[in-house]
């Protein structure tokens, strides 16, 4: 199962991250999927992940690439450590294109029912990101 799990997360990376497939994250997400690292009382669904991805991601970076780093699976969940690059080539959340190469670093907690995340956690370095396309 531990194989099986972290292979559909490096799908889920692949698919939906790198390429905003659509049919892949349906496919990959339940429709009751919860992230729990929301700010609170923003929504947690899966229709936020996917914002997430296709409103903010998406139009501002391209040439997007997650590489995994480390992956440890146990039982239901798959920890992994990766890191997203991309070209800043849009507007990211108000910071207009800068043209500039952004490193994201996350490392992500996922837990798979039915070959589908249910649930999140995860921590990543975007505000870090976001500051220094600030500062020039």
């Amino acid at each position: 199962m531990s194989k099986t799990n972290k292979a559909l997360v490096c799908r889920f990376n692949e698919e939906v991250i790198e390429q905003c497939n659509r049919a892949a994250f349906d496919a990959l997400v339940a429709d009751d999927f919860i992230n729990r690292t929301t700010a609170p009382g923003t929504p947690d669904g899966k229709e936020s992940l996917w914002h997430t991805f296709n409103h903010v991601l998406r139009p501002g970076l391209a040439d997007l690439k997650v590489t995994v780093l480390d992956q440890v699976a146990e039982g239901d969940k798959v920890t992994t450590r990766k890191r997203i690059t991309a070209i800043h080539v849009g507007e990211l959340l108000g910071i207009a294109a800068t043209g500039r190469s952004v490193v994201i670093d996350v490392i992500d907690i996922v837990r798979i029912h039915n070959s589908q995340y249910v649930e999140h956690w995860g921590i990543n370095s975007l505000s870090g990101t976001l500051a220094a396309l600030r500062s020039d």
